[in-house]
This record gives structure tokens, sequence and C-alpha cells, in this order.
């Protein structure tokens, strides 16, 4: 069992945000064109910001256009159509390649995250490797369950009869992916859509280019690329892919982005899975124990990619009285965490581009926010690394509270009784997650029946994800659809209802001619009440 220290460096999914561009770019997206210039970072209300489509300097290579990616498709198509993917043997087989790479190559996968993130070695396998590792293992052990017909029972109507369930691969599927958490956001979904066998295809986010570089090496040496491929690339490649008709798409990334890709999917009536962010709340009660609390909020903040997470806590909530003794206990257990000088720690991720620092940056020195940095604040351009900040009492229309922080501040709202905690949350869109520290069984009723988000967890952060059985997703604007488990074979599978039927015992009551008694007798047998049927076919009723 995961200690709570090496669990709570856990993080899924990750959305995107605020739109940073690292040059100008000029290509067309579903017959607009659209440009994009250096150093121009775009904002919206309640944005994320995991993946962008920054377009970093690549090398020259060969164009990945609408044609090549028709023909892609065309040869999944080919290879689905077969049957290949859909045996138990094959999903099996995939799976255990999966294992079996990240078993051989745990290093080079680390070595990728850290090079895209800085990510400590300890929190890449905590938070990436040993979640895919996890999702492999449950589906190896599951999958023949899984892929069993569910028995149904049948109506009086239909007798004699049986019925089930068919849980049956939807074909070529399309799973873009983020650049926060970049292994494990792309091999998740990989996994379930494998799982329920299908074809698919990985377009890994440009934003974190080693390992997008390592998924495309190791999916083409380790699976099968009949049915397994990964297209790299950015904004050009992606809107080669969208052009396309797939039978399913799973997008991790903005509200921004998942309605171009909702866009292109309606197009070919495509169902989608999206899966945003949004402005995730922790309500802090006074009655807590402050040092575990303390401890659990930085495991779900600056612990957790230097909170680049779409589940990351983005800002808190505590009573007036109450905040002081809070912000006290986070400043000694974050220098318990990561030493005196935060800055020097080399057990917090760094923030992932120029961009994306200059874009935090622009939030902390905002003149409505400037003068409210209680602790930390400090930031190093050329390491791209901020500390732990804490904001008191911003004001609610300043920049970092009105669009997801994706980043290492925390602003700390209070409130004059935790109750009016409830209106904020429900001031903003839906989060993805939202959090509450409490002893107050009263409450905590409460904050489940009234405060909707996609996940919720009392008394500690982002760990339910890793909870077997739970499914990952949003609501509103921080997504719709799910995945993580038998929810990822569900979301990869159509359920095909079955019935089947003898020749035996067949009624002549739903045929014509309709006489009397024949009506007679049906109402009776549509009643459902058996005392009626007897007596109507005694001839009494």
């Amino acid at each position: 069992m995961k200690s709570l220290f090496l669990v709570s460096f856990l993080a899924p999914s990750a959305p995107v945000g605020s739109r940073p561009f690292s040059q100008h770019l000029t290509t067309k997206c579903f017959g607009k064109q659209l440009h994009f210039h250096s150093r121009c970072v775009l904002f919206s209300s309640y944005t994320c910001s995991a993946t962008l489509s920054v377009v970093p300097e690549l090398q020259e290579k060969e164009t990945f256009d609408g044609e090549k990616a028709s023909l892609l498709l065309k040869d999944l198509r080919k290879t689905f159509n077969s049957g290949k993917t859909k045996s138990y043997e094959w999903r099996i087989s995939q799976l255990e390649g999966i294992v079996k790479m990240l078993e051989e190559k745990e290093k080079e996968i680390l070595d990728a995250l850290n090079k895209d993130l800085s990510k400590p070695g300890l929190e890449g396998y905590i938070s990436e490797v040993s979640q895919a590792k996890s999702s492999c293992s449950e589906a190896l052990q599951e999958l023949k369950h899984w892929m069993k017909p569910e028995k149904v029972k049948t109506s009086f109507t239909t007798l004699p009869s049986s019925a089930e369930i068919v849980s049956e691969p939807l074909g070529a599927v399309l799973v873009i992916s983020t650049w926060n958490f970049p292994f494990l956001l792309s091999m998740d979904p990989v996994i379930g859509a494998i799982s329920a066998g299908n074809a698919v295809v990985l377009k890994p986010s440009e934003i974190a280019p080693a390992t997008s570089s390592v998924l495309a090496n190791l999916i083409e040496g380790y699976l099968d690329n009949s049915a397994i491929r990964v297209v790299e690339g950015a904004i050009p490649e992606t809107t080669a892919l969208l052009e396309q008709k797939w039978d399913k798409i799973l997008y991790t990334g903005s509200a921004r982005v998942g309605r171009i890709v909702m866009a292109a999917a309606a197009k070919h009536l495509t169902p989608v899975i999206l899966e945003l962010g949004g402005k995730c709340p922790a309500v802090v009660d006074s009655d807590v124990n402050l040092q575990v609390t303390a401890r659990r909020i930085i495991g779900g903040k600056w612990a957790c990619n230097s909170g680049q997470a779409c589940i990351s806590v983005d800002y808190i909530i505590t009573r007036k009285e109450f905040a002081p003794k809070l912000i006290n206990a986070l400043k000694e257990e974050l220098k318990q965490f990561f030493g005196e000088d935060l800055m020097e720690s080399k057990d917090m991720s760094r923030i992932v581009s120029p961009t994306q620092f200059s874009r935090l940056v622009k939030l902390l020195d905002e003149d409505k926010v400037s003068d409210k940095i209680v602790f930390g604040g400090q930031r190093d351009e050329m390491k791209l690394k901020i500390a732990p900040t804490i904001l008191l009492d911003v004001p609610d229309d300043a920049m970092v509270m009105q669009e997801e922080i994706f980043g290492p501040i925390m602003p700390i709202i209070t409130v004059e009784n935790i109750e009016d905690s409830f209106g904020i949350i429900k001031s903003k869109p839906k989060p993805l997650a939202a959090y509450l520290f409490t002893n107050n069984e009263q409450l905590k009723k409460a904050y489940v029946e009234n405060i909707s988000s996609g996940g919720m967890l009392i008394n500690d952060t982002v760990i339910h994800v890793a909870t077997r059985g739970l499914p990952f997703g949003g609501v509103e604007e921080s997504g719709m659809g799910c995945y993580h488990g038998k929810f990822s074979f569900d979301s990869f599978s159509h359920k095909k209802s079955v019935l089947y039927r003898s020749f035996d015992a067949d009624s002549s009551l739903r045929f014509p001619p309709y006489t009397p008694e024949k009506e007679k007798l049906l109402k009776a047998i549509f009643s459902g009440n058996i005392i009626r049927i007897i007596l109507t076919l005694l001839g009494w009723s």
C-alpha cells in the first residue's frame, strides 16, 4: 500500500487554458486561417493551461497532412475490420507489451519527463510510470470479466427469451494528449482503447517533446503498429487528424480547444470524451488537524507537478480568523518538504515553458495581486522556476481568480462562515475536483449534496484518481465522459443489446386481427398484475 507521502505526488489528467505561442504561425484549422504571434498570450475566463498548441522549433520533416491522415486511418480500419484487434489474445498481448515496455524502459521514460518538466524521478515514477503499470495490471487481471456479455432479465411479453449486453469495440479511435503528465495521460487512454479492442492513434503533446519522442519510439518498438500508431506534431498534424472520421476521440486540454475538437467531431457525429479542467477549490474548516491538512494540500498543489495539474488545488477558502494559522502551517510544511531555500529544491518540477512562466508572472504582477503576497513570490526566468507562493484575499476580478492558475500560486480567500464558501464555488464554472477538510459530518453532507464537480475528496487531495472503481471525468466546463479502469473499457466500447428468442410458443396476441378479447388480455399482460392476467385468461375479467 502506498504511503500518503508517496501517493500525494499523484496527479492525473490535465487540461489547457491560456493560449501562449512561442513563434508566429499561420495555419488552416477547419477551413479558417489561424494566426499566432510570438509572445502573444490570450486569456479567457476560467481557462486551463495544459495542452497549449505551442509550436516549438521543430526539425524539418515530411508534412503530415490530411491525405496522410486519411491513409493512416484507412490502414487502421483495414486492420480493425480483419477482426485482429477484437480477440482476447491480441488485447492481452498488447497489454503485456506495455508492461514489458514500462519495465525495460523506465529510466528512458523518467529521463524524458525530467527533460521536459524537470520532474523529480520519484515523482515521475509515482505519478506517471507506476500509474500506467497499475492501469495495465488491472486490465490484464479483469479483461476476461470485462469482455464477458452481461446477462439481462427479460420481460413477460418476450418469453421465451434471453438477453445480454455485449461490449464491442468502436473501431479506430483518436487520443489527443497533454503536456503536464505527458506519459500517463497518453498511455492511460491508450490502455483503455486497446483493452476494448480498438485500433488507436495517439497524438502526444508537442509541448513535452522529449516524452513525445519516447512515446513514438517505444510504441513503435513494443506494440502492433498495424493497429496502434503515434503521430507527433503540433497544430497542422492535429488539424489533419481531426478532419478524419474517427469512431471516438478522447481529448485532454482546455475548454477552448475542447470546443474545436467537439465541432470537428460533430461533422462526423463522432462521440467525444473531453477531459478539461477548472478552478478546483479546497474548503478548509477550523476543526481540522492542521499539520495533516497542510501536508495534504501541499501534496495536491506544489508536490503535484508544481501545481501544473488539472486536479491541483487552485484556491483555498477558509474562515478569516483561521487563515493566519493555516498560512503558518503551510509555510512550515513547505520548508519541511522542500528546504529553506525553496528555489533550490530538487524535489519540485519547473514551469514547462517560457510562455507559461511569463503567464504566471503576469498573474503575480497584476496591480490587484502584487501586494497580496504573504509568502513566496520569487522567480527565476533562466531556470523557469517560481517559488511556492501564497496570496491572501485577492479580489475576485483579479486574473488569478478568473482563470485556472496551473502553477505554484495559491490564493486564499477568507469568509466569515465556512458555509459562505458554497456561494463562491457556485459562482464559477463547475470544477474538475472539489476538496473539503473538516470533521463536521453535516458540512461533509452539505458539501457533497450542494457542490457539483467532476470528482470530490474529503480530507485529502488528488488521490481519489488512484482509487479503483471511481471514474475520472469532468462536468460541464470541466469536461464530459470519463475513463480509468473499467470506465476506460466501457468508454471505448459500444454496449450492444441482444435479445434471443426461440421459434417455440409464438403467441398470436401481437398479430392482427385485433379482437376485443386480445385487447383485454394484452392490457392485462401490460399491467403486470398476475391476478388480472389469470382472470382475463379465464374470461372472468
